[in-house]
C-alpha cells in the first residue's frame, strides 16, 4: 500500500512538473475550456487550435453556429459541466466568465467541474490571462497589441481597424466579439510580415475577467496602441457607478508603454477624467472639435479626414451614422501609429462591409431591398440607450426623413434588466415613428417608462403578440429595426414570414 501511495504521488508530481514546464515555456499543451461556446472563449479556442494546442471544452449550451465552427477546427465539445471531465487530464483548465460558485440548491453546485478542479488543486486560469501569456506576449512571438475599448462601438471599430491593417499588407491577427463580414471568422492568429512585432487587434472588454479575477478583461492585454472610443455607465451588475468604470479604464492606460499611443475620443468628458489620473504614453485625440487632432469634415457616408488641420484622406463608403464616422477616425488614427498612411486606411474603408448584427439586413417583403414598396427588416446588436439612439439615427440618415422606422427592442442586458437606464429610453427612440418593446422578464414597467412617446409606443409581454402588433402597423416602404444583444427569439424570421 505504501509503495502504491508513493507511486501515485510521484505520478502527480510528474504531471504537475509537465504542466508547469509547458505553461511557462509555451510548449504545445492540452487546454480544456469551461464555457467554450461564448463569443470570446470560442475565439480563444480557435486561436489556441491554430497555434497548435490541443483544445477541448464544455458548455451548458452546445449548439450552432459556434458548435459547428469549433467542431470544424477539430475541437471536441462536451455538453454540461460534469465532474467526470477530470478524466481528460488537460495541462490547464481555462475558465470562462460564465462559471461561478453559485449553487442550484444547498447541496448542488451549478458547476460541479469547477468545484472538482478547486478541490483537487488543479491548475486553472482565465481566458484573458491564457490569451495574454500564450498568444499575445510569448517570448518567441510577441505581438504589437492594439486594444479597442469603449462602452459602444468596440466590435465595429475592431473590425474596421483589422480590415485597414489587412489592406495595408500587415496580415494582422484579431479577436472580435462578432463576425466581421470581410473575414467571416471572429478570430485568427495572423502572419508575421513587415513589422518586427506582428499586429494583433483585440476587442477590449471592461467586464470582469472571471469569478476569481474581478479586474476588467482588458487589463490582461498590455497593448502598445489603445483606442478609448467612449465611456458611459454600463454593466450595472458589477459596477456601482461611472467612476468605478473610469478606474478600470485607467488601469488599462497604466499598461501602455511610453512608446505606445492612446487614441482617445475628445468629446467624452469621462475619458478626460481617466487621463487626468495619469498618462505615460503619447495621446492622439479624435472628435468633432479641439483638442481633437483627428477630425471629420462632411457627411457620415462621405467625409474628409483632417489631421492637425490638414486634409490627409477622404472616406466614401456605404456605412451610415455619425458614430461610425467617429469609429473610422479612431481606426485611421490607430493605424497611423503602426505606420499606415491615412490614404491607405481611407481606401480600405471603402470596401469595409461591417459586422454581422450591425444594421444587418435580414430580408425584405413586397419587393427587393431598396425598392419603394419593400418592407425591410434589420438586425442590430444595440442594447444600451445611447447605442439605440445612434443606431436609429444612423438608419434615419440612411432612409431619409419621410420613410417610416419601426424600432423593435428588448431590454435584455443586465444593465437594462436592472432598470438603470430607463429614463433615457424615450429620448433614444424618439427618431423612430413607432417603438415596440418586448417586456418579458422585466421587474419594471416599460409602459410607464415609454409614456412620453404616447401612442407611438407599444409594449407586449410575449413574442407572438409583439410580432402581431408590428405586422398590423407595418406598411409598404417601412423599415423595421430589431435591436437586442440576444437572438430575440428569432423575431426577424417570424416577421418576414408573417409579412409575406
Amino acid at each position: 500500500m505504501k509503495g502504491r501511495h508513493k507511486s501515485r504521488l510521484g505520478a502527480e508530481k510528474n504531471c504537475q512538473l509537465r504542466t508547469s514546464r509547458r505553461y511557462l515555456y509555451n510548449l504545445q499543451m492540452h487546454i480544456h475550456i469551461l464555457g467554450i461556446c461564448g463569443t470570446f472563449m470560442g475565439g480563444l479556442a480557435a486561436l489556441a487550435r491554430q497555434a497548435g494546442h490541443k483544445v477541448t471544452g464544455c458548455d451548458a449550451s452546445v449548439y450552432p453556429p459556434m458548435s459547428d465552427q469549433l467542431k470544424a477546427l477539430g475541437i471536441d465539445l462536451i455538453e454540461g459541466y460534469s465532474a467526470d471531465q477530470l478524466s481528460l487530464e488537460p495541462d490547464i483548465w481555462v475558465i470562462g466568465n460564465v462559471v461561478s460558485r453559485v449553487h442550484i440548491d444547498s447541496h448542488t453546485p451549478k458547476f460541479p467541474l469547477m468545484e472538482a478542479i478547486l478541490e483537487k488543486g488543479l491548475p486553472y486560469t482565465s481566458g484573458p490571462q491564457w490569451l495574454s501569456e500564450h498568444i499575445l506576449h510569448t517570448p518567441s512571438h510577441p505581438h504589437h497589441v492594439i486594444a479597442v475599448a469603449g462602452t459602444h462601438g468596440k466590435t465595429t471599430t475592431t473590425a474596421m481597424l483589422t480590415w485597414i491593417l489587412e489592406c495595408a499588407g500587415l496580415k494582422p491577427g484579431f479577436l472580435v466579439g462578432g463576425v466581421p463580414l470581410n473575414f467571416n471568422i471572429s478570430a485568427r492568429l495572423g502572419t508575421p510580415g513587415k513589422l518586427e512585432r506582428p499586429p494583433f487587434v483585440i476587442e477590449a472588454d471592461e467586464y470582469d475577467t472571471a469569478f476569481f479575477d474581478k479586474r476588467s478583461k482588458f487589463v490582461h492585454y498590455k497593448p502598445r496602441t489603445a483606442i478609448l472610443n467612449n465611456l458611459e455607465f454600463d454593466h450595472a451588475d458589477i459596477f456601482d457607478n461611472l467612476a468605478a468604470i473610469e478606474r478600470q479604464f485607467h488601469h488599462l492606460v497604466r499598461t501602455v508603454p511610453r512608446s505606445g499611443e492612446i487614441v482617445v475620443n475628445a468629446d467624452a468628458p469621462s475619458l478626460e477624467r481617466v487621463l487626468e489620473q495619469g498618462v505615460w504614453s503619447s495621446v492622439s485625440y479624435f472628435g468633432s472639435d479641439k483638442p481633437a487632432n483627428w477630425q471629420a469634415r462632411g457627411e457620415a457616408h462621405a467625409f474628409d479626414v483632417i489631421h492637425n488641420s490638414n486634409v490627409v484622406a477622404h472616406v466614401q463608403w456605404s456605412i451610415t451614422g455619425v458614430h461610425n464616422q467617429m469609429n473610422a477616425l479612431a481606426s485611421i488614427a490607430a493605424a497611423n501609429h503602426l505606420g499606415v498612411d491615412p490614404r491607405v486606411a481611407a481606401k480600405a474603408l471603402q470596401s469595409f462591409t461591417n459586422v454581422k448584427r450591425r444594421m444587418e439586413i435580414k430580408g425584405a417583403v413586397g419587393g427587393a431591398v431598396g425598392t419603394p414598396n419593400a418592407i425591410t427588416v434589420y438586425d442590430d446588436f444595440a442594447h444600451h440607450p445611447t447605442a439605440i439612439e445612434t443606431t436609429v439615427d444612423g438608419l434615419r440618415r440612411k432612409v431619409g426623413p419621410k420613410a417610416r422606422i419601426l424600432a423593435v427592442f428588448e431590454a435584455r442586458s443586465n444593465t437594462m434588466k436592472l432598470g438603470s437606464m430607463n429614463s433615457l429610453l424615450p429620448q433614444s427612440l424618439d427618431a423612430a415613428d413607432f417603438s415596440f418593446c418586448h417586456s418579458q422578464g422585466l421587474d419594471w414597467s416599460p409602459t410607464q417608462v415609454l409614456m412620453p412617446l404616447g401612442s407611438r409606443a407599444v409594449v407586449t409581454h410575449d413574442l407572438e403578440s409583439l410580432v402581431s402588433a408590428i405586422v398590423k402597423e407595418a406598411k409598404p416602404g417601412d423599415h423595421i429595426l430589431c435591436m437586442s444583444n440576444g437572438s430575440f427569439g428569432g423575431i426577424h424570421e417570424k416577421l418576414l414570414k408573417s409579412l409575406s
